[in-house]
């Protein structure tokens, strides 16, 4: 084909497919390849969907999602799940022909993305609408795709403030239409415990409530509080049905359970957790409290109980044990913590640090897991198979990686989502920060300090949402929302373009979500910069 006819039949697809009703023309993230081909696919009732078991979860979702429920004798046409050995589990072949659409993986992992690229390509009002499906058309294309990063994760902190069960599915639904594979639940804090423990009742009576919250930001003077009881947590009814939600969705849940330090709302609830051994309450405001853990017998006996509770819940491979902001005051005047220094021949309370993750790592190795800590529990040394989330900046996963472990990036400058978005007038109250989303789409999660075998270790990043400042859902959405977006490209797309052209396609998206009825920010008309 020549040049000249080359753009001749460009400028024909442009024009034809500006006249289907209800095309859609973005995808988030961005594939690996489109080639758009003559011809379009009609959708409708008389559309047939088949799939063998091993894509179950893929055609069921697409079936829930197009509603179609006739069971006729002819169809006009047919979608179909076939499987095909691609390099990349989680990769796939969309291929919109006249008369079917095939979807090509190796997994259903796979087939999963397919779908929901599929599923962007169809009108939005698509999106909770109870109607059936009448009449479609899809313009024919093949779109070839796989992600860059095998941990795309996002983050939700229910300790500070909890959210319910339906916003947790409704969360995680938006991580799996963005090709999301991860959620990390944060779901124990000085603030609130948030998950049932039947051997230690006391943690959700007393350890999931607190008296009173602060009342406007950390840094206000005077500080105040509502006085007023706050809390609750997931009972483990609860938490299955999450699990079996997120599984429908192709994401896998990593729980946090934080040690050795955030533990005042365990200690409120048993005393003998700490070394002091007093009664103490939940914590009311934010921050970094004293009390922590204990290295006694007593306390990894007890921290071994919970995580037999929390193992049996969640099946994926990861515990996240935290490793964070553990203040050694506590330690330093424990006789029983510089004993244990003593008799381990230990160098001081960061090796004591080191000890105590390691010991927790041993055994949640044996029960077939591994762990995630947040970098610190590189001080002192750091556990032999721990996997490493950097978010004091990129230093800690460098260094984890030039050791050969694991990393997922979540550097705070850059993915925590509980940083103002813009500087304009009127925005909610945030802990700080600034991190626009045009910063979050040009982020690197591979640092250039690292070497070509070396850059193999990091398997991802992960965005954050600490929840001191975000006490409604809607707060939660609009704070996510659209950085989500720009992150899902970030790590999915081999093909990111740039910022400019993702705008665009971000302002398109907002009609969806608008149609999921989704609180998000908009601050993609002027953009602002550091």
């Amino acid at each position: 084909m020549t040049h000249k006819k080359i753009i001749v039949f460009s400028l024909f697809l442009i024009f034809n497919l500006s006249c289907f009703v209800g095309f859609s023309s973005e995808i988030i993230p961005n594939p690996d390849s489109r080639i758009f081909t003559i011809g379009e696919f009609i959708l409708s009732n008389k559309t047939k969907i088949n799939y063998s078991d091993n894509f179950k979860i893929s055609g069921d979702f697409l079936k829930d999602f197009l509603k179609i429920e006739s069971k006729l004798d002819k169809y006009s046409n047919q979608i179909n799940f076939l499987n095909k050995d691609i390099n990349n589990e989680e990769g796939y072949i969309l291929e919109i022909l006249e008369k079917n659409i095939n979807i090509y993986s190796k997994t259903n992992k796979g087939a999963f993305y397919a779908v929901q690229t599929l599923r962007q390509l169809l009108p939005f009002q698509l999106e909770n609408d109870k109607s059936i499906v009448k009449e479609f058309k899809v313009p024919c294309q093949i779109i070839k795709d796989s992600p860059k990063f095998k941990y795309r994760g996002m983050h939700l902190d229910v300790s500070r403030h909890m959210f319910s069960v339906d916003f947790i599915k409704k969360y995680i639904d938006a991580l799996a239409m963005l090709k999301f594979n991860t959620f990390h639940w944060h779901l124990t804090e000085d603030q609130g415990w948030r998950i049932e423990i039947k051997k230690y009742p006391k943690l959700n009576t007393i350890g999931s409530y607190r008296d009173s919250t602060l009342v406007g930001h950390y840094t206000d003077k005077p500080i105040r509080y509502d006085k007023k009881k706050y809390g609750g947590y997931y009972s483990q009814k609860e938490v299955k049905d999450i699990v079996a939600f997120a599984k429908s969705r192709e994401v896998l849940i990593i729980p946090e359970i934080e040690m050795p330090g955030h533990a005042q709302a365990a200690i409120a609830s048993y005393p003998f957790l700490s070394c002091e051994q007093k009664q103490i309450g939940v914590a009311s405001t934010w921050g970094v409290f004293k009390d922590i853990y204990c290295t006694r017998e007593s306390t990894f006996t007890f921290l071994e109980d919970v995580i037999d509770e929390v193992m049996d819940l969640f099946p994926g491979k990861y515990i996240h044990i935290g490793g964070d902001e553990a203040p050694k005051n506590r330690w330093k005047k424990c006789n029983d913590c510089q004993n244990l220094i003593k008799s381990e021949k230990l160098k001081d309370e960061h090796e004591l640090q080191s000890y105590f993750i390691t010991r927790m790592e041993k055994y949640i190795n044996s029960n077939g897991k591994k762990i995630i800590g947040w970098d610190e529990i590189l001080d002192g040394g750091l556990a032999p198979n721990a996997t490493v989330m950097s978010w004091r900046g990129e230093s800690g996963g460098i260094k984890a990686a030039q050791m050969g472990h694991e990393v997922i990036m979540s550097p705070n400058a850059n993915l925590y989502f509980d940083h103002y978005q813009s500087k304009k007038e009127g925005e909610p109250i945030a802990i700080g920060g600034f991190t626009p989303i045009e910063e979050v789409y040009n982020y690197n999660p591979i640092p250039k300090e690292l070497d070509e075998n070396d850059k193999k270790y990091i398997i991802g990043a992960q965005a954050n949402v600490w929840t001191e400042y975000m006490n409604t859902s809607d707060h939660v959405e609009y704070m996510v929302f659209p950085r989500i977006l720009a992150l899902s490209e970030v790590l999915w797309s081999s093909n990111r373009t740039n910022f400019i052209e993702f705008k665009s396609r971000a302002k398109k998206y907002f009609k969806r979500l608008d149609k999921l009825d989704v609180n998000y920010s908009n601050h993609l008309e002027k953009e602002e910069t550091k």
